[in-house]
């Protein structure tokens, strides 16, 4: 046989992660065994788990392969331009899966939903964002919009650019949201001062900022819950 051509079906039992995918379900497999059914064949020194796995370790599992070029898959031996295209078509159909409720009128009825409908997006991210949330009166979210990159400082973050959008959009409030990409969303002085900044402008122009929450690591910070706002 064709090293090549060795499929999944020709490995022992307890090495057919599709045989496991039917029995017990996809939540059941490893990122390596995910990645292989998408790899389908191995090389001619390895299969195909060996080399999913060695993918994986190359791009520190998920977290770098999300964002990984076709060159740089690639650039692992044993991977053709077809698999590496397979395996970033089945990262942006994840992406656009996890981004479904952009798309629709997803209500905000707590800092929780507003961190949710962000936290996969922006806690990945090397460099500050600014984003905002311009809801309508109902807290449904009618547009969400990168205002500012870069470390976070009231001279900065001018509420004109902040409000613009709003009155673009007719919306009745704003959520603000800014990550902190050391994982640690807890707030600085600046990400203070500029709430209180903003929040001012919004008590005069009649468009509230209803929260400013920081994103960290799976977890984050409601300025208004703290009192801020």
């Amino acid at each position: 046989m064709h090293t090549e051509s060795l499929m999944i079906k020709d490995f022992p039992q307890d090495e057919k992660p599709r045989e496991r995918l039917m029995q017990s379900g996809p939540e059941s497999l490893s990122n390596h065994e995910l990645i292989a059914i998408l790899l389908r064949t191995g090389t001619k020194n390895e299969s195909v788990l060996q080399l999913s796995n060695r993918l994986l370790t190359k791009f520190d599992g998920l977290r770098l392969l999300k964002d990984a070029s076709l060159s740089e898959i690639t650039e692992v031996k044993g991977i053709g331009q077809a698999k590496a295209i397979q395996i970033m078509a089945a990262v942006e159909i994840g992406r656009r899966m996890a981004n479904l409720t952009f798309d629709e009128r997803y209500s905000i009825r707590s800092p929780e939903d507003a961190a949710n409908y962000v936290m996969n997006e922006m806690r990945f991210l090397s460099q500050e964002h600014f984003v905002c949330l311009y809801l309508n009166t109902k807290n449904q979210v009618l547009s969400k919009q990168t205002i500012f990159i870069g470390s976070l400082n009231a001279s900065i973050v001018h509420p004109r650019e902040v409000y613009k959008e709003a009155f673009r959009q007719s919306a009745a409030s704003i959520i603000c949201l800014h990550n902190h990409p050391s994982g640690d969303p807890t707030p600085s002085r600046e990400d203070i001062d500029v709430t209180k900044r903003l929040t001012e402008c919004g008590k005069i122009i009649g468009i509230d900022i209803l929260d400013h929450i920081i994103i960290g690591e799976k977890k984050f910070v409601s300025l208004k819950e703290k009192g801020y706002i």
